[in-house]
């Protein structure tokens, strides 16, 4: 159960209607929840510092746990009245099953979300509810979490590609809050200390303490930026390329672009959204760190001249992030998959063509699915003169099980466990001979 003080006493209602729109922005109007953080309508901007993170952690802990709250819920109340809305119950429901909210304080503010007129639906909220504070937390102690909160489909996929108990693993993770995972160019003991942070196996920073990211020591300063641990792994892989030409292909928001541009490449960041260049930019200024960015579509651009190196983070389906982006299971179906495998397919074949002989292809996505990851190695290697370059663990510094009897990198949200997991990757290199 959490601590009582960290809801905000005022103004509650504000905080909690923000929370329901953003929901509705998600489930109701298929939004992601990171554009509809910044989105004027939703109000989560005119939000104090304080109460954006009670709304960030409310809206957050709603769509981890959909699958439970819903399943609670459906025990008190069979047939949903037409316009009883869903995200202030859900909301509720929230607060009572898995924040530790009192019961007083998420029943009524619940009840507040409707217009006094309504009292049906008031009298219905404040009935269910107070059902769920009584009774909710036998349910949940019933209940399957892991597959309650994931959709069939990734749930069935998950089984197939990695078997039941890893897919279980894999969910339940999902259900736990991120921690912050930084690169810094230089000192990371140093940086450590000033953070309070760990040193993970592989280099990156963890801090496990909340706190606002552009308030910490050295970030105004350009001397580090946030990148998951999994994240910075692909450009590893890449080996040495200090004094090399090397392409960030489908660049934004540039975490990679900046770990090749520190150790010293020659990198051309390339990016068809110029909304998304803009912040990358923006990171890189921060940064202090040269980079030539262009905004092309990868698929028709044509360079000046080939690259030594290339890393290709192909836009996928991300569903090795949910554990920072709750919305992504409810946003994604089947057929993106099929979809951005296709599109997968089409940027590996292009990268080809821009690498030099004897150069390196990084070709990476932040996807659990096998068919934007593993079933892509058959058309690396297909490419003429390619030859895949095994994934050394070691060197690495990871677990013997992040690499696959391929050669290939994979992590998975459930490694490293015991101490806050990782986001799920692939990645694998192949070069020009």
């Amino acid at each position: 159960m959490s601590d009582n003080s960290a809801f905000p006493t005022v103004p509650v209602i504000t905080s909690r209607r923000v929370a329901a729109n953003l929901v509705d922005m998600v489930l109701g109007k298929g939004r992601a929840l990171d554009d509809a953080l910044l989105d004027g309508k939703s109000g989560f901007r005119d939000l104090s510092e304080r109460d954006r993170g009670f709304v960030r952690r409310l809206v957050a802990t709603t769509l981890r746990r959909r699958g439970q709250i819903d399943g609670v819920l459906r025990k008190f109340l069979t047939l949903w009245p037409k316009g009883l809305p869903r995200e202030a119950m859900r909301l509720g429901a929230a607060e009572l099953l898995f924040l530790g909210a009192p019961a007083h304080a998420a029943v009524d503010s619940a009840v507040e979300l409707m217009h006094p007129e309504q009292k049906k639906p008031r009298g219905l909220i404040n009935a269910v509810l107070r059902k769920v504070a009584t009774e909710g937390a036998a349910i949940v102690a019933e209940q399957d979490a892991a597959k309650a909160n994931t959709p069939d489909w990734l749930w069935r996929s998950w089984i197939n590609a990695y078997g039941e108990d890893t897919a279980r693993d894999i969910a339940l993770a999902h259900l736990q809050e991120a921690p912050l995972d930084i690169s810094v160019k230089s000192d990371a003991a140093g940086w450590a200390a000033k953070l309070e942070a760990e040193i993970l196996p592989t280099g990156s920073l963890r801090r496990m303490a909340a706190g606002g990211v552009e308030t910490l020591p050295g970030f105004s300063d350009g001397e580090w930026w946030v990148q998951d641990a999994a994240a910075a792994l692909p450009v590893k892989m890449l080996g040495d390329v200090a004094g090399k030409r090397v392409a960030d292909l489908c660049a934004a928001p540039g975490g990679k672009t900046a770990q090749l541009a520190a150790l010293g490449a020659s990198v051309m960041a390339v990016d068809r959204s110029e909304p998304r260049l803009k912040r990358l930019k923006e990171n890189l200024k921060r940064l202090h760190l040269k980079v030539d960015v262009r905004t092309a579509e990868i698929e028709q651009w044509q360079p000046e001249e080939s690259f030594d190196a290339i890393l290709l983070d192909a836009p996928c389906s991300a569903t090795g992030t949910i554990r920072r982006h709750p919305d992504l299971p409810y946003l994604k179906d089947e057929t993106d998959i099929a979809k951005l495998a296709d599109l997968q397919r089409r940027l590996i074949a292009k990268s080809w063509s821009l690498l030099k002989p004897g150069g390196k292809l990084v070709y990476c996505v932040c996807s659990l699915q096998p068919e934007e990851a593993e079933y892509q190695i058959r058309h690396l290697l297909a490419l003429q003169g390619a030859e895949l370059i095994p994934a050394d663990a070691g060197k690495l510094h990871l677990p013997s099980e992040a690499v696959a009897h391929d050669g290939a990198l994979r992590t998975l949200p459930s490694m490293w466990s015991g101490r806050g997991g990782m986001d799920g990757f692939f990645a694998v290199c192949v070069q020009k001979t």
